[in-house]
């Protein structure tokens, strides 16, 4: 199978990308601590509509790095300037991370050192790095190898809420005051082996789209492999426990077919029909979708230090608060929903404004 060098953006990859970032601000944000359960992470097994948003980018990860890599490849960009770029652009990421955890409490002795930002990163260094470095099948044989890997220990050892072998090795490596909870870290070192084999998985995607084949075998191969890796996932969920916050290897062939066949979706409408104008809105949340992760995080972080006094003289945190003066005559839940939902469109209407002044254009000069 030949690659060939994508002149422009693969536009449906842009707009599953921000797609997954409207969908992470709406699970990310809901206006009280009374949301959907569905807009919730499972509290441990199983998985819901806000398990997938990180999946989602790790696959879009794996995908967009084979992406750009084939292009400065094709362009004549060494190997060592390539490797500069990836070093450089995973410490960006990962440096992020630590500056988002910094806030609000500016505590260098209890600072979080992992994160999702620091997951993301680590995981496009081995996307890129394997990428040109081995083969896709060398690539697909260590992302199984990490798979059944980690489910052997998932099998093989004690694996309880507060206390388990994930937990245990960031204790030792961080210390507790370093990590999400005393006990543990959702995105620890440890679980990160499995995110790495779903980049990897998302590597041979992206692989199979700078093929030679047309938009519509690309198309059937995407749909083939979702529906694979959700059967075989959901299988294997029997017997190992599909669960988010171990990111258990259930979890990654699940949660990464549902990926596929969601962007299928976005690629059968942009690449094969050529709907385009609908997504105009979507691309542009996937163009700036670092800028859009920081900075609604950080506001959402300012709203949580911010209290004031509530109509019935009880003290509440400036989200809280808002949600109650717009959203009062209705239900706890529809009243969560809807801040989360108008939060969404926010930054969809500041990115716009952004666009629009050509702040993008001026800033790249």
């Amino acid at each position: 199978m030949h690659q060939k060098p994508t002149n422009q953006r693969l536009i449906s990859l842009d707009v599953f990308r921000g797609f997954t970032i409207a969908l992470m601000i709406l699970v990310n944000s809901p206006g009280n601590s009374t949301p959907y359960y569905w807009l919730e992470h499972s509290a441990w097994n199983g998985c819901r509509l806000a398990d997938l948003v990180f999946p989602f980018f790790i696959m879009i990860v794996g995908i967009s790095s084979v992406l750009a890599l084939t292009n400065l490849k094709a362009m004549g960009i060494s190997k060592p300037r390539l490797f500069k770029k990836i070093i450089q652009r995973s410490g960006y990421i990962f440096l992020m991370g630590l500056l988002l955890n910094f806030i609000p409490h500016f505590d260098l002795s209890t600072l979080r050192i992992l994160g999702v930002l620091q997951r993301i990163a680590i995981c496009y260094f081995f996307s890129a790095f394997l990428f040109l470095t081995t083969k896709i099948l060398t690539q697909t044989i260590i992302a199984l190898v990490l798979l059944i890997g980690y489910g052997y220990l998932m099998t093989y050892t004690p694996f309880i809420f507060d206390e388990n072998l994930v937990g245990t090795i960031d204790k030792l490596v961080f210390g507790s005051a370093h990590l999400y909870t005393a006990t543990f870290d959702p995105e620890g070192l440890l679980s990160t082996l499995p995110a790495i084999a779903s980049v990897l998985l998302g590597n041979l995607i992206g692989f199979g789209l700078t093929s030679s084949r047309t938009n519509k075998q690309k198309f059937k191969w995407v749909n083939v492999a979702g529906f694979m890796l959700v059967f075989i996932g959901w299988i294997l969920g029997f017997t190992l426990p599909i669960n988010k916050t171990l990111w258990s290897s259930s979890y990654v062939l699940l949660s990464s077919g549902i990926a596929l066949l969601v962007f299928s979706i976005f690629y059968f409408l942009i690449e094969i029909k050529h709907w385009v104008r609908w997504s105009k809105s979507f691309d542009l949340l996937g163009r700036h979708a670092m800028l859009v992760y920081m900075l609604h995080v950080l506001f959402l972080k300012i709203q949580g230090i911010i209290f004031v006094h509530n109509s019935e003289g009880v003290t509440v945190n400036f989200r809280v608060y808002l949600t109650q003066v717009l959203f009062s005559h209705f239900t706890r839940e529809n009243a969560a929903l809807c801040y989360a939902f108008s939060y969404t469109l926010l930054w969809l209407f500041i990115i716009k404004i952004f666009d629009a002044s050509n702040f993008f254009k001026r800033r790249r000069v």
